[in-house]
């Protein structure tokens, strides 16, 4: 072989040399003295449907797999036209009570016109008796006296009598009176009664309606798009599947003996094998009560540790409002978790983002 050849191939197998040890110096993960711990797990979100909550038919579905939407967005409508022809129906029954309450109160005033109509001619009958009694009275002294004949006198006692009678008779008419006022008020009150519950059925079939415009409860991305326009569901049937992208964290476990040391809060780093080159921060924010044996999926470091705790780590909502495009659910990765506070993070596992 070509000395200057041979040369060159040793240079290059050097150079390869120095770049894998540079490359395994900055991969390898930090040296296990207790400070930190680490356990593999998968990212994932809050999950949440958007489902009719009647029995309907799906009239369309705005939003496709992968879309984002924000809390409020509409997402898809049910098919409500049987609904709202309820609904014009239930407008109509509230028109007709309004209308019999001003029927009501017409009434209403026409009954006490005849009760104040009533007094009046009680009063009317009351003088006419005073009168009839006075010229009664005066007959029968007269009549002592032989003054006036008994014939006028017979008379004029008749009249105080029919007045006594007409006295009777007013009253009676304003008891009667007063009753009819009484029965024109319960029939105002009535249609009022009529009024609300005719406003109620509105108002139900109005959110019933509204209920068929499908919205996000949160701000998200779409995962599925259940069913299709068209298809007839249950009540409570899904119809789009969202994942909330500002609630994404890692679920990992590890050995009680870490666990014991990990509090809420600790500081923690989630490096993804599609992305070994970025470095996430996190936090924990739970920690299992109850150990649990170690699932097939986790590896420990040790095969005699047989009793894991679950812990969640979850990343900071403002730094995933930056990547929204980034973020994506289901990747796996590995989760460093910093047990001793005083101890600095290696340089492989210093923050690094897009």
């Amino acid at each position: 072989m070509n000395p200057e050849l041979r040369n060159r191939l040793a240079m290059a197998a050097l150079v390869l040399a120095v770049a894998a040890a540079g490359a395994w110096q900055w991969l390898r993960p930090p040296a296990d003295d207790g400070s930190f711990a680490q356990g593999n797990g998968r990212l994932e979100a809050t999950e949440v449907d958007v489902a009719a909550k009647t029995a309907g038919r799906v009239a369309a579905i705005l939003v496709n797999e992968g879309d984002f939407v924000r809390q409020g967005d509409v997402v898809a409508r049910m098919d409500t036209k049987t609904i709202e022809s309820q609904l014009a129906q239930a407008r109509a029954e509230v028109a007709n009570a309004r209308s019999a309450r001003e029927t009501a109160l017409a009434l209403v005033a026409q009954r006490r016109a005849d009760v104040v109509m009533a007094e009046a001619v009680l009063t009317q009958r009351r003088t006419e008796l005073d009168v009839a009694r006075r010229t009664n009275a005066r007959s029968q002294s007269l009549l002592k006296d032989h003054a006036i004949s008994e014939q006028q006198a017979d008379s004029d006692a008749a009249r105080a009598r029919n007045a006594e009678a007409n006295v009777s008779v007013a009253q009676a008419q304003i008891s009667a009176a007063r009753a009819a006022a009484t029965a024109a008020e319960a029939q105002v009150a009535q249609a009022e009664a009529g009024i609300a519950a005719a406003e109620a059925v509105v108002a139900r079939l109005q959110a019933e309606v509204e209920d068929g415009v499908l919205r996000a409860p949160r701000g998200g991305r779409v995962q599925f798009r259940v069913v299709q326009p068209g298809e007839v569901i249950a009540g409570g049937g899904k119809v789009v599947s969202l994942v909330d992208i500002g609630d994404v964290y890692m679920t990992f476990f590890l050995p009680e003996i870490a666990a014991g040391r990990v509090a809420l809060g600790t500081e923690v780093r989630i490096v993804l094998d599609a992305a070994q080159h970025y470095v996430i921060p996190a936090n924990v924010s739970y920690v299992a009560s109850v150990a649990q044996f170690t699932p097939k999926t986790v590896e420990t470091q040790s095969e005699r540790q047989k009793m894991v705790f679950r812990v969640k780590a979850r990343i900071d909502p403002e730094l995933l409002a930056k990547y929204p495009e980034q973020v994506k659910t289901g990747l796996p990765g590995m989760a460093h978790v910093r047990i001793a506070a005083d101890k600095d993070w290696p340089a492989t596992l210093q923050v690094r983002l897009p």
